[in-house]
């Protein structure tokens, strides 16, 4: 689920002061009114874009042995993403690809901010549904890495002899292409135990009172639809709840949410979004991301640290949004760790349909409370 550039117009669009006050009737204090700088041209590869190609046209030349190329159709079709690192474990697996997947997963993890212990990162799938047919044992599917660029309209995949073929990324080509891809639920969990860690070691977070305690619960979500490329996987949403802890100093928690794979469908995950035992008042934030692939979490987290951390409590609820997109580097509102919605003030009495700022989610939430045994 990818979200197009026209959903990622300039933040101070949707999250505006005037855009605040329509929404929830609140005046919200300048100091926290910040709207990032406009991102900066990205460059032409990613380090993470890098290291997918290399890894891209490895598998690619490797499909030239009949054998091998036959155990890669087995587990494409019988599986909708393939673990590249599983997958080139074996002694039957081409020793030049299998160094190729290794030393990719291992920039690709420092790139993303993440610990040699995160495992394998790469993962390969067959393009589209629509391609199962064509992907006949005699086949020579061509290698593609998943986009960066949602609005791109080309796509370059490889084939086994080396050549740069150029693809529609909006009309899947009907000969078979198998896509490189990050694993982004493995990575944005590994990553969001690192920012966690990381705002624990900052003071951004403080034991939790013991014994039950009410909670929001999210009982449906929903983001609305848009077009997506043939070319585009899933992505991993999550989001940054924030509030002030009884030690007055700003707390933030992470929540991933890892079943909210498209757009235009209804989850009802029945997930806790906020535990209120660890806020001093009865109001939060909510900010939702999605990472595409190239999130680097060591450098979220440091971000957000270092601007939460000059927050203090003023004796009332300062509601912390825009703080929080302020903080996250501008070159991230493109395809990397993208802004999907906002809730501000969230209550702990919330209950019912709640509308995002901009106007792309909405959640379905209810107090509940966790009663401990």
């Amino acid at each position: 689920m990818h979200l197009t550039a026209s959903k990622r117009a300039a933040i101070t669009l949707a999250l505006g002061a005037s855009c605040v006050l329509a929404v929830q009737g609140l005046a919200l204090p300048s100091a926290h009114a910040a709207t990032p700088a406009a991102a900066p041209a990205k460059s032409a590869v990613s380090p993470v874009g890098a290291a997918e190609t290399a890894v891209a046209r490895s598998l690619a030349a490797s499909l030239a042995s009949p054998g091998w190329r036959a155990q890669v159709r087995t587990a494409a079709l019988g599986s909708a993403q393939v673990d590249l690192g599983s997958l080139t474990a074996g002694r039957t697996a081409p020793a030049g690809l299998a160094a190729a997947v290794s030393g990719a997963g291992r920039q690709i993890a420092a790139a993303k901010g993440l610990g040699a212990d995160t495992g394998s990162l790469l993962r390969v799938r067959l393009g589209a549904d629509s391609m199962k047919a064509a992907l006949t044992p005699d086949a020579v599917p061509l290698v593609a890495v998943a986009a960066d660029d949602d609005k791109g309209a080309a796509v370059t995949a490889y084939d086994s002899a080396g050549r740069a073929h150029t693809l529609s990324a909006r009309q899947a080509p009907s000969r078979p292409v198998y896509v490189v891809d990050i694993d982004v639920d493995k990575a944005a969990a590994s990553g969001l135990a690192q920012v966690d860690k990381a705002f624990r070691k900052a003071g951004l977070t403080a034991p939790a009172a013991t014994g039950g305690y009410w909670s929001t619960k999210v009982n449906s979500v929903y983001l609305n639809d848009d077009e997506e490329p043939w070319i585009l996987g899933d992505a991993e949403i999550f989001s940054i709840v924030s509030g002030f802890g009884f030690d007055g100093k700003v707390r933030v928690d992470t929540v991933d949410m890892p079943y909210l794979d498209k757009d235009g469908t209804t989850y009802y995950p029945n997930q806790i979004l906020v535990n209120w035992s660890n806020y001093k008042y009865n109001l939060a934030d909510v900010v939702m991301m999605e990472d595409d692939g190239d999130t680097n979490y060591a450098t979220l987290a440091k971000a957000l640290a270092d601007a939460l951390l000059t927050i203090t409590d003023q004796g009332a609820y300062i509601p912390l949004v825009d703080a929080i997109l302020a903080a996250i580097p501008s070159a991230w509102y493109t395809n990397d760790a993208d802004y999907v919605d906002s809730w501000y003030t969230l209550a702990q009495g919330s209950s019912g349909q709640l509308n995002g700022a901009r106007g792309n989610g909405r959640l379905n939430v209810s107090p509940y409370f966790v009663q401990q045994f």
